[in-house]
């Protein structure tokens, strides 16, 4: 089974591959932007914000759109002021799918992926350039 059906469908959908009812689609519509662009052959998204499992749609969307069409997947964690599992499972169901590289984890997303021992798969740089080098 595809990623995308195995994991994706259990952050973002119901049975049957429905959208989830209720605070999914007010969040998704009030943050759905997810910046993107080409960086030095890789693909960078750009995450912004909240997330869990209300607003983790936009998020899972432009990754797995991005870990299908790109060698690369570069996601700028900057922007990231709360994450919860949620996040966590789904940078790890892109990591499997695809070459991901996390950049500049706010410092709670950083010690989120230090207790759960995330930090020993994705790999994690400083700057953009730094993980389109790597």
């Amino acid at each position: 089974m595809p990623w995308d059906e195995a994991g994706m469908t259990a952050l973002t959908r119901g049975i049957g591959g429905e959208p989830l009812p209720g605070p999914a689609a007010v969040h998704a519509s009030e943050g759905a932007a997810v910046p993107q662009y080409d960086w030095c052959g890789a693909w960078v998204v750009h995450a912004r914000g909240s997330y869990d499992m209300d607003t983790i749609t936009p998020l899972a969307d432009a990754l797995e759109t991005a870990v299908r069409r790109h060698p690369k997947v570069i996601l700028d964690a900057s922007g990231i002021t709360f994450a919860d599992s949620t996040l966590l499972n789904l940078l790890i169901l892109t990591h499997q799918a695809g070459t991901l590289r996390v950049v500049a984890p706010s410092p709670q997303l950083r010690r989120l992926c230090e207790i759960t021992g995330v930090d020993g798969i994705l790999e994690i740089r400083d700057t953009v350039d730094a993980a389109a080098a790597s």
